[in-house]
């Protein structure tokens, strides 16, 4: 890149001083655009922002003999691999806590450090959600999705292979970063293949998808886990997700009209004396919004107590082996599926589309099954049946709380601002948890005779003291009023 100097007078053998400071911004200019360029080549913003880009419409439409029939594939194509592939976006989310009993008791990290590393994708998560969810709605969703759990898949299987506490953390934060690629590509593709009279049954089945990562995980991760070693838990889900990745590379498609299919067109108007900026600020100011979102977070809390530390409370707490302990907590992800998909019908059809009691409803239940998964004795029946409440309750009210109520109060046009405070405030308690959790089992655990006693009491009763206030903060919007315009 050339300087460009411009010519001034020279009077009696001296530069101008104007000139001179004029020429001076120049070369600072042309300093700054040179620098530009190098980052940019250096980091491939150029290069990684074609390979991004949304491609172009085609003009090009099928025979009116093949059009709808080329549509109906292509859309249940888009569904099967957006399910089978968020799904498997779980199965490295939670090779981890498979994993920390055996990490605990080869000393390889103490509890404590367990709590930490665990905290770190949470809080990566949390944030990724907000900034990766708005990126979705501006890129290729098929790339995008498809990178997310191929960077996912190469953590899971560096962490194979490392046992340093520093490295560990990060590489599962990485993980949490591009974890969050997964449910906005998702949701994006469900808007851009769905038509609004089959949206909200095809985003109930695709939301069953995380119970069935979770069941591929307490069962599958969790043999190769007590077989082969707590290693072979991360390699083999590593691997197992290079394989979906492919998968989805095939059969997931960016959007209708780049196919030259219609895209359905229900989304409402906007209004031109409202600004989006408005609406979305009207969101944040909403108390309703932010107690949903308070208890969401609380909710999370006790959803991911178990989801993080459920497999070793087990074992550790109530003698069950690795693959039993799986096993039992699988099942909550099993009966997780039937509640998810249920739940838009449950509120829908029998309290004609109020979430409030339902939520009220499953939310008691919620509070149960934790008390009685706690509480209860170590007997694989109550510990069986403590889960599958825990699983039904838990797939109603991850749908409702966890975005559906907060979108029914927010305006259509602002439903991703809705969903993204819900889902910074749940990720973040998430993390804490995993912290506080951490913390708790460390400071009450003892040895005695060389062997090492884990005492879950003081967890426990956090676990079951959130889902509590959870039930009693969602009552705070029994009779909260839409903003939808």
């Amino acid at each position: 890149m050339e300087t460009k100097f411009k010519s001034g007078p020279n009077t009696a053998g001296r530069l101008d001083a104007a000139w001179v400071k004029e020429n001076r911004e120049c070369q600072r200019i042309d300093e700054l655009n040179l620098l530009k360029v190098s980052i940019e080549k250096w980091l491939m913003i150029k290069t990684i922002s074609k390979f991004y880009k949304k491609s172009a419409p085609n003009a090009h439409s099928f025979p009116d003999e093949n059009h709808d029939n080329e549509l109906r594939r292509m859309k249940w194509s888009v569904f099967l691999s957006i399910t089978v592939g968020y799904g498997f976006y779980y199965v490295c989310r939670l090779s981890f806590n498979v994993a920390k009993k055996s990490l605990a008791d080869e000393g390889i990290f103490t509890v404590t450090e367990l709590g930490l590393i665990g905290s770190a994708l949470f809080f990566a998560y949390a944030f990724g959600k907000l900034a990766n969810g708005m990126l979705a709605d501006r890129i290729n969703v098929r790339k995008f999705m498809t990178t997310g759990l191929l960077v996912s898949a190469v953590v899971n299987i560096l962490l194979g292979f490392t046992t340093e506490f520093w490295f560990f953390a990060i590489l599962w934060g990485v993980n949490g970063w591009f974890q969050s690629f997964g449910a906005p590509s998702s949701v994006v593709s469900i808007v851009h293949w769905f038509g609004g009279k089959e949206r909200g049954s095809i985003w109930g089945m695709w939301g069953t998808s995380h119970n069935i990562g979770e069941a591929i995980t307490f069962i599958f991760t969790a043999f190769i886990v007590g077989s082969f070693g707590w290693m072979w838990g991360f390699r083999a889900a590593g691997i197992s997700c290079l394989i979906i990745c492919f998968f989805m590379w095939k059969c997931l498609y960016e959007r209708p009209e780049v196919y030259g299919l219609p895209r359905p067109d229900d989304s409402p108007t906007p209004r031109k004396d409202i600004s989006m900026g408005a609406k979305q600020w009207q969101v944040f100011k909403s108390p309703a919004i932010w107690i949903l979102a308070f208890s969401s977070a609380f909710f999370y809390v006790t959803r991911y107590a178990v989801n993080s530390w459920g497999m070793f409370f087990l074992e550790a707490e109530k003698g069950y082996s690795t693959l039993e302990a799986g096993s039992i907590i699988s099942v909550n992800a099993i009966a997780g599926i039937l509640g998810t998909f249920f739940s838009g019908i449950l509120s829908d059809k029998f309290f004609k589309g109020r979430r409030n009691v339902p939520a009220l409803i499953f939310g008691f239940i919620y509070f149960l099954s934790i008390s009685l998964f706690v509480l209860g004795p170590a007997n694989s029946v109550i510990d069986t049946f403590s889960m599958v409440m825990f699983g039904l309750s838990l797939g109603v009210l991850i749908i409702y709380l966890g975005g559906l109520m907060a979108v029914d109060i927010a305006s259509k046009e602002a439903s991703g601002t809705a969903l993204g405070i819900v889902g910074v405030a749940s990720y973040i308690a998430a993390g804490i948890q995993d912290i506080v959790s951490g913390i708790l089992i460390d400071n009450n655990m003892t040895v005695t005779n060389g062997e090492t006693i884990y005492n879950f009491e003081a967890a426990g009763y956090f676990w079951i003291g959130a889902s509590l206030i959870s039930m009693i903060l969602a009552t705070f919007v029994w009779n909260a009023k839409s903003d939808n315009s």
